[in-house]
């Protein structure tokens, strides 16, 4: 069934015209992903299916009752309210109610000895009963914890930026609606977290239409892809991958019309120059013709362009960490006796929870933090490019071309030549038109990427990019990552996109708690599998430790038997004991496929508390009866070769 429907939208700011005449629907329970480059419209088109904004031409029409909640790049907070009163900020009787509890929860704790605040919270927590509202506060903490926020009475304006997303992450996802929008969801959360939310997302009932630009998430969650594409929307049926097939098909379809229509334009052109005279009707048409054709010429492709790669000499030392330590009075230490020596080619990837120091590192590497221990020696050659979370100051009322032509006018390229600001602008996404204009009237994806072309632009040969994905389309980032397979010098990248990091690195370095910094070879899916193995290895020495404190135990408890009675007890079981010897393999099958069967219902249900409680006390009840039946298998059999080397 249809709950929204777009016609005709058209959508300018000043002269520009971002897209025009679009038109599609949203049926229920589909989700969708929205794509293309900064600048062409994505979140204003998210905003006009929200009714935040309103088309210059055509209709956004939703069906009757249809809810909606839109989370948008940078949402606006409450600054005095907590945690939860933020998330609880929708104005349905439940939410309302939610928050008076959240409020008169915290004046009691105040004054915890107040009979009338007193009587206040048990009265709310009757309305609380009446509407099934518990669910919905232990789901809400559920969501927060799983997104790094266990704190549900800080203050909002003390948070980050980073924190402050994911509190409004976290009051979108929690609130029942037919149709949930979000606007790049995927920033400001770690590798973890972005998992969780996949599955969270897939098996969410209600339709989803998101921008974002971690392909491996536009894989496993959409169903249909819709591109803007220089003012034109292209949809596209299937995942990320399904796209990039069908959008193959449509180009080679534009290129065969292209070859029609320029072979018909030479005809044309040469009828034209025989001297035709538009004296004639029939003349006229030609002469009408020509001159659609030459109009019809199809746009440029922006995501076929390639950056050329430009670096200065690098020598043979370039980096050394030894001995780094680095700690916060509020967070302990996050890097403990760090050591690296940096080779030339080396592509690492830097993953980690928020807060836990990644960051830091590579603000230790530039200098512009000093480390509590160690030392970080920078050979003479090095020159570093550092792209920071924050995008440095950009004057609002500078043109483009002037704020790159003052890092650079020209740069060398890998094959001995020279590229201009311009041409390197235009090979960023930059279209001659747009680099004479104001920065303040780019949007900030635009921003985000004239940022990162800046960095380039001065020739680094040591690239430090911290989070380079956020902000960024997926064209910007298929040219970066071109740019970073030619690029001729070391590159060291924090980010939580695991498509980036597949793309680019050969090793991992993975913060992993009290300041321990490990290093993992391969890429980000190579250090999965590598940790995966692991843990089941751990797993797996932790059973065997059981069965030998088991067989000790049991050692230790046959040597204090009476002589006699050790050797009649080991030359014949007791009838219970036959039977239990007989039907516990069986047990143990039965309880191990409960166990297997409580697992996936877990990962099912992760999002209701009061289930998954009760389903986590289950877990614990089938381990330990496997543990018992475990140790009572290893008395058993060791019984049963006893007697058999009696009777031999």
């Amino acid at each position: 069934m249809n709950i929204l429907t777009a016609e005709n939208l058209t959508k300018s700011y000043g002269e520009k015209v971002l897209f025009a005449d679009i038109s599609f629907g949203i049926d229920e329970g589909e989700k969708i992903g929205i794509i293309g480059v900064n600048g062409t419209g994505k979140s204003t088109l998210l905003k006009l299916l929200a009714g935040i904004e309103w088309p210059d031409q055509g209709k956004v029409t939703t069906g009757n009752s249809v809810s909606l909640e839109y989370l948008p790049q940078n949402p606006e907070f409450e600054e005095s309210a907590t945690v939860l009163q933020q998330v609880f900020k929708g104005n349905s009787p439940v939410m309302k109610l939610l928050r008076e509890y959240e409020l008169a929860l915290e004046k009691l704790n105040e004054d915890p000895d107040e009979p009338r605040l007193q009587q206040r919270l048990i009265a709310l927590g009757q309305q609380m009963d009446e509407l099934d509202a518990w669910q919905l506060e232990n789901e809400a903490k559920t969501i927060l914890n799983k997104l790094g926020i266990s704190k549900f009475d800080t203050l909002v304006g003390t948070l980050s930026g980073g924190q402050r997303k994911r509190v409004a992450l976290a009051s979108a996802l929690i609130n029942p609606t037919d149709l949930l929008m979000l606007d790049e969801p995927t920033n400001h959360i770690d590798n973890d977290t972005v998992d969780w939310l996949e599955q969270y997302l897939n098996k969410r009932k209600g339709a989803l239409v998101m921008i974002t630009h971690d392909r491996y998430f536009l894989d496993r969650v959409v169903g249909r892809v819709l591109e803007l594409d220089q003012g034109k929307l292209y949809p596209y049926p299937g995942n990320y991958s399904r796209f990039l097939e069908l959008k193959v098909e449509r180009e080679e379809q534009v290129e065969a019309t292209e070859r029609k229509r320029q072979n018909l334009f030479r005809s044309e052109l040469a009828w034209m120059q025989r001297g035709a005279k538009a004296r004639t009707t029939k003349q006229k048409a030609r002469i009408e013709r020509f001159e659609k054709l030459q109009a019809d010429k199809p746009l440029e492709h922006a995501d076929r362009i390639e950056m050329p790669t430009g670096a200065s000499r690098l020598g043979k030392k370039i980096l050394e960490c030894t001995d780094v330590q680095k700690g916060f009075p509020d967070r302990g230490l996050v890097i403990k006796n760090f050591n690296y020596i940096l080779l030339r080619n080396d592509r690492i990837g830097i993953i980690g929870p928020n807060g836990s120091g990644k960051s830091t590192l590579l603000n230790i590497i530039t200098g512009n933090l000093t480390p509590d221990g160690g030392s970080v020696e920078l050979g003479s050659t090095v020159n570093i490019g550092y792209f920071s979370q924050e995008n440095t100051y950009l004057d609002p009322n500078i043109r483009v071309i002037d704020e790159i032509k003052a890092v650079a006018e020209v740069i060398p390229t890998a094959d001995g030549g020279f590229i201009t600001a311009s041409q390197m602008l235009e090979r960023f996404l930059f279209a001659p038109a747009v680099q004479w204009t104001q920065i303040g009237k780019l949007s900030g994806g635009e921003k985000r990427r004239l940022y990162l072309l800046r960095i380039l632009m001065g020739a680094p040969n040591v690239l430090l990019l911290d989070e380079p994905t956020n902000d960024l389309d997926i064209q910007t980032l298929t040219i970066l990552e071109g740019y970073l397979d030619d690029f001729p010098g070391a590159v060291i990248a924090v980010s939580h996109d695991r498509y980036f990091l597949d793309r680019v690195t050969d090793k991992i370095f993975a913060f992993e708690g009290n300041g321990e910094i490990r290093s993992y070879v391969g890429n980000y899916s190579d250090y999965r599998e590598q940790v995966y193995a692991a843990e089941q290895e751990a797993e797996q020495t932790a059973k065997l430790a059981t069965l030998a404190k088991t067989f000790r135990h049991m050692e230790a408890g046959s040597e204090k038997e009476e002589p006699v009675r050790k050797k009649e007890r080991s030359l014949k079981m007791t009838y219970k004991e036959q039977k239990d010897y007989e039907q516990i393999d069986a047990q143990i099958a039965q309880v191990e496929e409960e166990l297997q069967k409580n697992n996936q219902h877990m990962n099912d249900v992760g999002s209701d508390y009061g289930k998954l409680t009760e389903l986590v006390t289950l877990q614990k009840t089938l381990e330990q009866k496997l543990d018992d039946l475990l140790e009572r298998w290893t008395y058993l059999t060791e019984l049963a070769e006893k007697i058999a080397e009696s009777k031999g």
